[in-house]
């Protein structure tokens, strides 16, 4: 009975986004047995235009592809020549996602399993520092005519993939395929004895790509189903696939629950400034909106004013806490126009008598008399109300204890002033963090304003300090 064919593939494109760069190039070869028995090449016409970066590296030009077929136009008959095969590639989640992504477009649902040479060259020479492709032809000597060329290319691996296997005994090489296709979900440059450990509990981890690069940090209350969710969407996802091109090291941190997990990522984010996360990453210069007692409209407040703005020193209420001053007026305006509020009024434009809005009927007249400043203050702070800030209502520092829901110990965090000073395993230690010096940072707001305004609908304890 004969085995399943392995199909040696490698593909060109016009850049490395998946989900949205075009294949230009197919080449396979179709094995079985051992046995070398088809080929299958073809230059596809992408519909764009090459890139001068990606002509320069393959030697693939635009007039070349004039009269090469789209991708639809053999999508039919390639699905049918690679049948069930498994796919061998070097980096082959990269080839595989393109390839995905062209039968998708063209209205297939393409899927194969996977083995990776790039991964395979790992796990048979791990003293090595390089393993791309070209090394390892200069390794064993093999030459190719043309790199960067899908023909050439795969002829190259079907000949790397023989030597591979003379200088291995048929059961020293089953092993090392059995081990292959056990983690072909993994990144190429991923060891997977690393996520051997992974537990599946809250926490966070961080992805860390050549020389400790940090890459990306990230936070689950299940750690091994979200870490290994990361690579099961790169050919969906640009950004997932760049993390998987580029990871090269996993660490994690266990937490206690939720809580501590998101306000460790926010903290490590800010601290590593790791180069895909974006939400988290910048320590913002907040502006807000404070409305003073006594006075019928707000004021913007904004840098050196808000260095620790929760602790209000001033009187009145803060609504909003915004990245810069043009969101923070078009919050407001947002509002006022859905409430009719007086765009004048509230300082969002300057002159006297009838403001525009009043004009066309979207301001119910507080800019001349139409309605009363007492009432347009009352309806503006009503509105509001959905922005307004919470301000720290205990003394000083306390300590939220967190209970984990499995075997995990639990953990208390310290807080003041909306700032996350650390957690520690026992109350004792965290009252020696109570002092900590911190600066306010609006994620950790935000995380800790959503847990603390139900705690023990999240199982919290409270405990000033």
């Amino acid at each position: 009975m004969s085995e399943t064919a392995l199909i040696f593939v490698d593909v060109e494109t016009t850049g490395t986004r998946t989900t949205r760069d075009r294949i230009t190039e197919i080449a396979a070869l179709k094995v079985v047995n051992g046995e070398l028995v088809d080929r299958w090449t073809s230059l596809i016409n992408p519909g764009c235009k090459v890139p001068a970066q990606i002509t320069q590296l393959t030697g693939i030009r635009d007039d070349m592809l004039v009269n090469a077929p789209r991708f639809a136009q053999i999508a039919e008959s390639l699905r049918e020549w690679l049948g069930d095969g498994q796919l061998v590639a070097h980096n082959a989640r990269f080839d595989y996602g393109f390839l995905r992504n062209e039968f998708k477009r063209a209205g297939q649902d393409y899927r194969a399993s996977l083995l990776c040479t790039l991964r395979l060259s790992r796990r048979i020479a791990p003293q090595e520092r390089q393993h791309n492709l070209k090394a390892l032809l200069s390794r064993y000597a093999i030459t190719a005519i043309r790199q960067h060329r899908a023909g050439d290319d795969v002829e190259a691996l079907w000949s790397l993939w023989q030597a591979w296997q003379v200088e291995h005994s048929d059961e020293a090489w089953q092993r090392l395929l059995g081990d292959e296709r056990r983690h072909r979900t993994l990144p190429a440059h991923l060891d997977s004895a690393q996520l051997e450990g992974l537990p599946a509990c809250p926490g966070v981890y961080l992805f860390y790509g050549h020389n400790r690069l940090p890459l990306y940090v990230g936070k689950s209350i299940n750690l091994r189903s979200r870490v290994l969710g990361h690579f099961q969407r790169d050919h969906q996802d640009d950004k997932e696939m760049r993390l998987a091109q580029q990871v090269q090291h996993i660490e994690w941190e266990e937490t206690a629950g939720d809580l501590g997990a998101q306000l460790r990522e926010a903290q490590l984010v800010k601290t590593l400034m790791p180069i895909m996360n974006r939400q988290l990453r910048k320590q913002r210069k907040l502006t807000t909106w404070h409305w003073a007692e006594e006075t019928d409209h707000p004021e913007m407040l904004s840098g050196s004013a808000l260095s620790q703005p929760l602790s209000m020193p001033l009187g009145g209420t803060l609504y909003g806490l915004f990245r810069n001053a043009r969101e923070a007026k078009n919050a407001l305006r947002a509002i006022a126009e859905e409430q009719q509020l007086c765009p004048r009024v509230l300082g969002l434009e300057k002159g006297k008598g009838r403001c525009f809005a009043n004009q066309v009927g979207k301001c119910l007249g507080a800019c001349n008399g139409q309605e009363s400043i007492a009432a347009h203050t009352q309806r503006a702070k009503a509105a509001l109300k959905q922005l307004q800030v919470n301000v720290w209502p205990w003394p000083g520092s306390i300590a939220i204890e967190e209970q984990p829901t499995g075997s995990a110990s639990p953990a208390w965090h310290v807080v003041r002033q909306w700032c996350y000073l650390g957690s520690a395993s026992s109350l004792k230690k965290a009252q020696t963090l109570a002092a900590t010096p911190a600066s306010f940072d609006v994620d950790s707001y935000r995380i800790l304003n959503r847990f603390l305004r139900y705690p023990a609908q999240h199982g919290l304890t409270i405990t000033p300090l």
